[in-house]
């Protein structure tokens, strides 16, 4: 395995690392304050105007759809190569949207462009690549275990040329985004079919279809997420062309596994990123703070807990890039044990780190905002794209199965 950065990618880096020192770092209090400005004149959801200013500078600057490998529109890195940027986005949360790399438009998007028709392709995938509107992915039901996908209740069925669509959905990352114009909506079109994973379809659906609505945002551990939030969204006899339909019936738990991989990998890769970060506020704060007669770097505990941060950050950056190596070489699904491990110890060790970050700052680390925002991210995508038990059964069977006797033919 050989994860040393090519030429291209250090480019990329050095100019991401500029870009951010420039534009993203110095203005995150700016940005949070839009957003607090907004909420007090009765809208939370409008998009911040810094946003729109440093998408037009990351798109001149070349800095854009760095995650797409497959379209002209993308940068065309492999899954290693983008590792390290993304891991840079993920060092300020809001940071991805600025590159048009940020959850769930880049599953999306990928989604779009693997399974879309030509015509889905120019309607919805080309504004998305071009940061013209955002997007949202309808699969969650507060109703049943969604866990298990194929628990999903909401019934896409056919109706001459178009499909109806009726259920409720929630933790729909993106619903309440005033710029969302489209749903990737996943329900069942065949309910009675033997096979469990062929029941379902993915379809898309125009957020202005008449029968769309949206209930209610959904807050993280007390943080809305404004201006992107999640949401829960009720589909009440939603009429669709038949041709919105993705890849044909009954293939939706296919797609969801091929978008599903990537958008864990991404969100592990960022995760790296906040921690880090967390890490050097960690560290600062320690050797700024005097308790007790000493810095509070010198106590033995902090030493040990930096020293096991650094350890934990390690361990899951060559996870990542272990698993993003397999996914560039053998596949998703080969690399399907390398997916789910990275999910489970990326969320886990991030929300370690944070936490200790937190602990070092004392009672400021309560107040800190980017320390309680990044622990909540962090412990919500422990549950996100799969929780931790599901990931960890999986492991599991797949580790077993080496150890199984084989059936005789």
């Amino acid at each position: 395995m050989d994860f040393q950065y090519s030429p291209k990618v250090k480019e990329l880096q050095a100019r991401l690392n500029a870009f951010m020192d420039e534009h993203i770092y110095p203005n995150e209090a700016r940005f949070h304050q839009e957003i607090a400005d907004n909420r007090r004149n009765g809208d939370a959801w409008v998009p911040t105007k810094l946003m729109e200013q440093l998408k037009d500078k990351a798109r001149a600057a070349g800095l854009w759809n760095l995650f797409l490998p497959e379209s002209d529109k993308g940068a065309g890195l492999t899954n290693l190569e983008y590792a390290p940027l993304c891991e840079i986005m993920g060092r300020a949360g809001w940071s991805a949207e600025v590159f048009n790399c940020s959850a769930p438009d880049t599953g999306n998007m990928e989604t779009l462009e693997r399974y879309a028709s030509e015509e889905i392709k120019r309607q919805w995938l080309t504004p998305l690549l071009n940061g013209e509107i955002r997007s949202c992915f309808a699969m969650t039901e507060p109703e049943v275990a969604s866990s298990d996908a194929t628990n999903i209740e909401s019934r896409i069925t056919r109706d001459g040329d178009h499909y109806v669509i009726n259920g409720r959905k929630w933790w729909s990352s993106g619903a309440n985004d005033p710029r969302c114009k489209v749903f990737v909506f996943m329900g069942k079109t065949d309910p009675d079919n033997p096979d469990k994973h062929k029941q379902q379809s993915m379809i898309v659906v125009p957020r202005d279809t008449p029968g769309v609505t949206i209930l209610r945002h959904l807050p993280v551990l007390g943080f809305d997420d404004a201006p992107h939030g999640h949401g829960e969204v009720l589909f009440e006899n939603v009429r669709v062309p038949a041709t919105n339909i993705l890849l044909g019936e009954g293939r939706g738990f296919e797609i969801a596994q091929g978008r599903l991989g990537p958008g864990r990998i991404h969100h592990c890769m960022r995760l790296i990123g906040l921690a880090e970060r967390a890490l050097e506020k960690m560290c600062k704060r320690a050797l700024g703070r005097v308790a007790f007669g000493r810095p509070v770097a010198d106590q033995t505990v902090t030493l040990e807990r930096i020293a096991e941060a650094r350890i934990l950050i390690d361990q899951a950056r060559f996870l990542v890039l272990n698993a993003a190596q397999m996914m560039d070489t053998v596949g998703n699904k080969a690399a399907l044990k390398e997916i789910g491990m990275i999910k489970v110890a990326a969320p886990n060790m991030a929300c370690q780190v944070i936490d200790w970050a937190i602990q070092v700052h004392g009672g400021g680390g309560m107040a800190d905002e980017f320390l309680a925002h990044a622990y909540a991210s962090a412990r919500s995508l422990r549950i996100a794209d799969g929780p931790d038990e599901v990931h960890r059964n999986q492991i599991g069977k797949l580790e077993l199965s080496k150890y199984k006797p084989k059936k005789a033919h």
